[in-house]
């Protein structure tokens, strides 16, 4: 057995690169309870909080919810929505500036181009008066592919109001995380009118996506600012084992495929590497994995214990999972809403408490413990 078998089979391996220390995780005696909010969405994919604490929510079939002082309205049919696999309309992001700024940002499997199939899409419209009006793609990733898997994809605004996108690598993995020449495996960087900004890293070079900040990427479902830092995070999905959490660094290669703590679906092995000179290691990687979707961190008083860590979602194992973290990485791992199922999004509204999307259930509101 090499030494990447062990790592998977007795999950062992720590060292401070990766800061992976532990991969148990406990279960809470007394579980948080929750209130449902929205219960006609069957796949919550995105949510996003205005200032007075309504929302938008996405649903992966195509439609936009606002929900406000209690009721929920569908406020549109997003167009040329690739709902199929994990593709459709994904997440939804409100301009920090918002209302001297009235847009919004969604992103979307797009049926766009000449190919078949679809690729992901970024979309900036107008939301004023509870309505959406003049939808706008700014960025289309190419070529389309009539594959199912790996469409990612998050949004999130920086401290300097630059915004990011991620794309999984569709499925090609062979070809498109380490090109920089080609859309997908990559966290994105625009300006908030969709243009590029020039000191993208890859900017000036004539081959590469001039929008590309990041690669390496498998499929990332989870981006965050950090409160304290500013950093942006990100969480992926690994294959069998490996979803890792990373800390995005301007220009940087995050190895997939050519490393990963991650192995075939069917056991086999597709790489022996687990490091290689001018790759990231991740802040944190989970063995097995949990297939992480959407990812929140906790500032809020509402929720003592949980404050200056990260919530994020399981949609293998039906939970959300709360991580304690320091500068050293993960130092503890529990489970909340156990079994509530398969948790899609999560995020802290504008009023403190913790909003959580599930497959099948709807929107919930996950209630503090008294």
């Amino acid at each position: 057995m090499n030494i990447k078998a062990l790592t998977l089979g007795l999950l062992s391996i720590s060292f401070m690169a990766c800061a992976q220390n532990d991969n148990t995780i406990d279960t809470l005696e007394e579980d948080y309870s929750h209130e449902v909010i929205i219960d006609n969405i069957e796949i919550p994919w995105g949510l996003d909080f205005f200032e007075d604490g309504s929302f938008l929510a996405t649903s992966k079939e195509g439609q936009i919810y606002y929900h406000k002082n209690g009721t929920t309205t569908k406020v549109a049919d997003v167009p040329n929505v690739y709902n199929r696999g994990q593709g459709g309309l994904m997440d939804v992001k409100i301009h920090p500036d918002y209302p001297q700024k009235p847009w919004i940002y969604f992103t979307h499997a797009s049926t766009q181009g000449d190919e078949d199939g679809g690729h992901t899409a970024l979309v900036k419209a107008d939301f004023i008066d509870g309505k959406l009006s003049n939808m706008e793609t700014l960025y289309k990733a190419s070529p389309n592919t009539t594959k199912g898997q790996h469409f990612g994809s998050r949004l999130e605004f920086d401290k300097d109001g630059y915004l990011y996108m991620s794309i999984g690598e569709r499925g090609e993995r062979e070809v498109n995380p380490q090109d920089i020449s080609r859309d997908a495996g990559k966290i994105y960087r625009f300006n908030d009118d969709g243009s590029v900004p020039e000191d993208n890293p890859f900017y000036t070079d004539g081959n590469a996506k001039k929008a590309i900040y990041s690669y390496g990427h498998r499929n990332p479902q989870g981006m965050e600012i950090h409160p304290e830092s500013g950093e942006i995070w990100v969480h992926e999905h690994g294959p069998r084992g490996g979803d890792e959490i990373n800390i995005i660094k301007k220009g940087a290669n995050y190895g997939w495929p050519v490393i990963s703590y991650g192995i075939n679906y069917n056991g086999t092995e597709f790489t022996d590497q687990t490091s290689q000179p001018g790759m990231e290691q991740p802040f944190y990687y989970w063995v097995p994995s949990i297939a992480p979707s959407g990812m929140t961190f906790v500032t809020s008083d509402k929720y003592p214990e949980l404050k200056g860590n990260i919530l994020a979602g399981s949609l293998k194992f039906q939970y959300l999972e709360h991580l304690v973290i320091n500068e050293n990485g993960v130092q503890k791992r529990e489970k909340l809403l156990n079994k509530v199922g398969r948790v899609r999004s999560v995020k802290q509204g504008t009023d403190g408490f913790i909003y959580v999307g599930i497959e099948g259930v709807g929107v919930v509101k996950m209630l503090p413990k008294s």
